[in-house]
């Protein structure tokens, strides 16, 4: 299957991750928190064909990580997936919202200006600000909410902006993530674990076990588990197809 949102550099045991992800047939869209970190971490999967690196900086570290927006653009070509990307509105980020807002329409400009690009976007406690930054670009990137928690009404934008979305384990576990999961067009939605941050049973998640949803997604969405399999690889195939048809 696949899990379109880990960080993989960030495990304990990487390669063992890896490992597992090659014998399981996961696809893996790996995730990195800062340009400096994107060559490393692409090397660790060079010899995993299911596996491909985004080049990020996560909102969390922009007010400290700005000087990398230079190299952020050096290295841009190299790849057709950027991530992690976003905002983040949580107490302890809450004062660098300005400096994060520069960042994010940065790099959002940069992926419009390279032909577009796959994006994994963080929202937290920042919804209706990535939703407005996103209906302010040139659009000619495709934008994957990750662990999207906004409300009702910024599903619906989202929606209407044609947005994507990934989802967790951690995520439908919460009444809340199921009733967002409910809302999304079930041919926009992707796997995810978000490892190692989020856990299952004390442990870090690994790729492998974002089809731990499927019996969820399959009772959210009214079908069988074979049917939402199917839906969920059927979609995979299409966020393939537009990650090959951007600049890169």
């Amino acid at each position: 299957m696949m899990d379109f949102h880990c960080h993989l550099d960030l495990y304990d045991n990487p390669q063992e991750v890896i490992r597992q992800a090659t014998e399981a047939g996961t696809y893996v869209l790996s995730v990195t928190t800062t340009p400096k970190a994107f060559p490393g971490t692409k090397r660790l999967s060079a010899n995993s064909p299911r596996i491909r690196t985004a080049l990020g900086l996560h909102p969390q570290l922009a007010a400290d990580r700005y000087s990398e927006l230079n190299l952020f653009d050096l290295m841009l070509s190299e790849t057709q997936y950027v991530g992690e990307i976003g905002l983040d509105g949580s107490t302890e980020f809450k004062s660098s919202l300005p400096i994060q807002s520069k960042v994010f329409r940065h790099i959002l400009e940069s992926c419009d200006r390279s032909g577009g690009k796959v994006l994994s976007i963080h929202s937290r406690n920042a919804a209706g600000r990535v939703l407005q930054h996103l209906s302010e670009a040139a659009g000619s990137s495709t934008s994957i909410l990750h662990w999207f928690s906004g409300s009702s009404q910024d599903t619906a934008i989202a929606n209407d902006l044609g947005c994507w979305f990934s989802v967790g384990p951690a995520m439908v576990r919460a009444k809340s993530g199921r009733e967002r999961v409910s809302q999304m067009p079930i041919e926009k939605v992707l796997l995810e674990t978000d490892g190692p941050f989020a856990m299952q049973n004390g442990k870090p998640l690994v790729p492998a076990q974002s089809e731990l949803c499927i019996p969820i997604l399959a009772e959210i969405w009214g079908v069988s588990k074979t049917t939402t399999r199917q839906q969920l690889a059927d979609n995979l195939k299409a966020i393939g197809v537009l990650a090959r048809s951007v600049g890169v």
